[in-house]
């Protein structure tokens, strides 16, 4: 299983992207040109018709990949030209999974340099089959805690944890507002108590000085719609600047 560790020095820049948004070609540029930013960890986002955890933003970019006809296979097709020394994770829903397969899923990933899928639909009470198959390949399936999540429910996801936790910063969907830093802080030592894999925290963190506030907490710092926004016209030039904008130190 890998260790997230080895990608970062301090603390790691996590970033989420469409894959397909704008379109694919600027997806493939922008992966070509991945070891030259600061970005860490990457999520890459696989579009999906039913997105429940995800804001506006990162819907209408995932309406859009799907309109132009990217699906599970062209991903699949595009990862396949990309070479990168970046960790590489999948943001994929649990019905593209099993459509798909799940050995069948996670050995092509694997393959592809994927080393962790974060599937958000999922239940922790309903991962055992993909879990098993995950463990099987060595890809970590992450285990995401909310701040409402109750300490002996913390200490049942995150007892056989792999990758990294995904600290949920904000109650609801992607792009909304995150909680008082105190209580991030409050969260993260009791995560701490049972586990002693990083801690990334995502959901709400929109800017630089977002990113700077989330740093002084956690192990990670993920930005995900506002990363997204950075695509929108679909200059590479400007996407990589923009990005390096949000994750400057």
């Amino acid at each position: 299983m890998v260790d997230f560790r080895k990608f970062y020095k301090d603390n790691a820049n996590v970033a989420y992207m469409v894959l397909g948004y704008p379109n694919l070609n600027t997806s493939e540029l922008f992966l070509q040109k991945l070891n030259q930013s600061s970005i860490d960890v990457l999520e890459l986002g696989v579009a999906y018709s039913d997105p429940i955890a995800d804001g506006s933003v990162i819907s209408v970019a995932a309406k859009k990949a799907l309109e132009q006809g990217v699906d599970i296979h062209s991903v699949f097709e595009l990862l396949a030209k990309i070479r990168t020394k970046k960790a590489l994770v999948f943001m994929v829903y649990y019905n593209l999974i099993f459509s798909y397969g799940l050995e069948k899923f996670v050995k092509k990933a694997k393959s592809l340099g994927i080393c962790a899928l974060i599937v958000p639909d999922l239940s922790f009470e309903e991962s055992d089959d993909l879990d098993k198959v995950c463990q099987k390949h060595s890809i970590a399936l992450i285990t995401l805690v909310s701040v409402t999540t109750p300490k002996e429910r913390v200490k049942k996801l995150v007892r056989n944890a792999k990758g990294f936790i995904y600290l949920l910063a904000s109650i609801g969907i992607t792009g909304t507002k995150s909680v008082e830093d105190k209580i991030l802080q409050e969260k993260l030592r009791e995560i701490r108590l049972f586990t002693k894999l990083p801690v990334f925290i995502g959901f709400g963190i929109k800017n630089n000085e977002d990113v700077k506030r989330m740093r002084k907490i956690a192990d990670g710092v993920i930005v995900g719609t506002s990363i997204v926004e950075c695509f929108k016209g679909e200059n590479l030039e400007c996407i990589l600047k923009d990005i390096e904008e949000i994750f400057k130190k």
